[in-house]
């Protein structure tokens, strides 16, 4: 009797009644032990009441039974789907804003990018099969290290064999990183020169950066410590929006600092990037800071009244409205692009499109003084009583709004989703 109350318990622990027939109905508990046990976990975090979500129940479940049938090997991968009115904790804890959201998880660590492809049973399916395969891309001989792709960032593996922990855990973080970088590995005696002092993992950035080879100077059986380092080297600063990833960039919620330039421009392309790297770090997670061709991305520059024949150029796209660098030649001076962010964050780029630049505070002002007769300023940067001060420029007349943002036009579609709040 104790044994069929344990095995009914643990039933109801780790399986909702409406579990479909073969995708695996998740709760806040099951799903982290799933997670943990679990290669590949794709997850559908679905409303019963959003439409979206019952046309896609039916197709996620008949993908979950051609993967289950295709891929037989215990813990490899599960379909699974997250009741978020019955899972509030669950839908939190993974920022769902919109449903359905399709999520994928690698090695118990959720994937950077969710799933925007084809609702198919076709278009699931393949998904799934190239999570699972191979990450990691053989190197015949120490001469093809030099002939590797340069344009991408590469993490590069020397080991003895495939059979060594070293290498386990290395196909882990190339499994976990495969969509921000591309893994190698040389395996065997052809490559004893690079195993004279033993196993060793390197990463390559793109050759366009300008930057050496990195060694990885870790343990190489440590999984998180080999996983923070290659996402640290394969997850830049400075990131390229395309008309691919634009949706996903928005629903970050970040306000746009945009590089537009030429293709064959990378010397601003490298300037932006110290520029960014030297200066604008602690702004991190205020500003994402991306770089466009300005060359397909002409939308934006006709907002903003320019053409490619202006590039390069800098502009802040706040989702509500967009701001041009005043002056590109200056962004490699100290702190000039800094101050161009620090000036959307405290208001300053909107108010002075309004009303021109602020009023220079002097010595006597500081003091309680009014100097020149001027009033002061009051905390939104206008004069307290009467016209603008002398020298400062008078509000534009005509239209004195911004131009108006054109990346929030990427955000996911009322067509495809519904959404529960707007983050942008």
């Amino acid at each position: 009797m104790k044994i069929l109350l344990f095995l009914t318990t643990t039933v109801l622990l780790f399986w909702s009644p409406t579990t479909s027939e073969y995708t695996m109905e998740l709760n806040k508990q099951s799903m982290d032990h799933i997670l943990a046990t679990t290669d590949v976990v794709f997850v559908n975090f679905y409303a019963n009441w959003c439409r979206f979500s019952q046309m896609l129940k039916p197709v996620f479940n008949d993908a979950a039974k051609a993967v289950q049938e295709e891929f037989t090997t215990p813990n490899q991968v599960v379909l699974g789907a997250v009741d978020c009115d019955r899972e509030p904790e669950v839908s939190q804890k993974y920022h769902i804003s919109k449903y359905p959201t399709l999520k994928l998880f690698r090695n118990g660590r959720l994937a950077k990018r969710e799933y925007r492809g084809q609702r198919s049973k076709a278009a699931f399916v393949k998904f799934i099969q190239d999570q699972l395969v191979d990450p990691i891309k053989p190197v015949g001989n120490p001469g093809d290290i030099q002939n590797l792709d340069n344009k991408k960032r590469s993490v590069i593996g020397f080991f003895h064999n495939t059979d060594s922990a070293n290498y386990k855990v290395y196909q882990r973080v190339a499994s976990s990183l495969r969509d921000d970088c591309t893994f190698y590995a040389g395996v065997g005696d052809h490559f004893n020169g690079e195993l004279t002092t033993g196993e060793s993992i390197m990463f390559r950035p793109p050759k366009s950066t300008g930057n050496a080879d990195m060694l990885f100077m870790g343990g190489l059986n440590n999984f998180e410590l080999l996983h923070a380092w290659s996402l640290d080297k394969c997850v830049p600063l400075v990131r390229e929006i395309t008309f691919e990833n634009g949706e996903e960039l928005t629903e970050e919620g970040l306000p746009f600092l945009i590089l537009f330039h030429s293709p064959q421009d990378t010397d601003i392309v490298q300037k932006y990037n110290s520029v960014i790297s030297r200066e604008l770090i602690p702004e991190k997670g205020n500003v994402n800071f991306l770089t466009a061709d300005g060359t397909k991305f002409t939308h934006p520059l006709h907002h903003l009244a320019k053409s490619p024949q202006d590039l390069p150029l800098i502009a802040i796209d706040s989702f509500r409205h967009m701001y041009l660098f005043p002056d590109i030649s200056k962004m490699t001076e100290p702190s000039v692009l800094l101050q161009f962010v620090k000036d959307l964050h405290s208001g300053k780029l909107h108010r002075e499109f309004h009303h021109g630049p602020d009023p220079v505070v002097t010595q006597d002002q500081t003091d309680g003084g009014t100097a020149g007769g001027n009033p002061p300023a009051d905390a939104g940067g206008k004069a307290a009583t009467g016209s603008a001060a002398p020298g400062n420029a008078a509000e534009p007349k005509g239209n004195t709004d911004p131009p108006e943002s054109t990346f929030k036009k990427l955000k996911p579609s009322e067509h495809r989703y519904t959404i529960l709040r707007d983050e942008l």
